[in-house]
């Protein structure tokens, strides 16, 4: 069985805590992560203009403050 590592390549803030992101095996969905901002370094987040500014990183999505996800995490809860 061959493992394939995935990678976020790109990413758009759709609205509310909604992203759309597009994986490195081309397969696109849309993440609502309303209900995973939760802990310490989530908090931040929770603000709406802060959630707005992340940026793709060299392997997922981040935040200023160091905040991420495993993609394997956006891909699994991605419709």
């Amino acid at each position: 069985m061959e493992l394939l590592l995935l990678w976020v390549k790109d990413a758009k803030y759709i609205e509310d805590y909604k992203i759309t992101v597009t994986f490195n095996n081309n397969t696109e969905k849309t993440v609502d992560l309303s209900d995973s901002l939760y802990g310490e370094v989530f908090e931040p987040v929770r603000d709406i203009e802060k959630f707005k500014q992340f940026r793709v990183s060299d392997w997922t999505i981040e935040w200023e403050n160091g905040a991420d996800f495993a993609p394997e995490y956006l891909y699994e809860i991605g419709k």
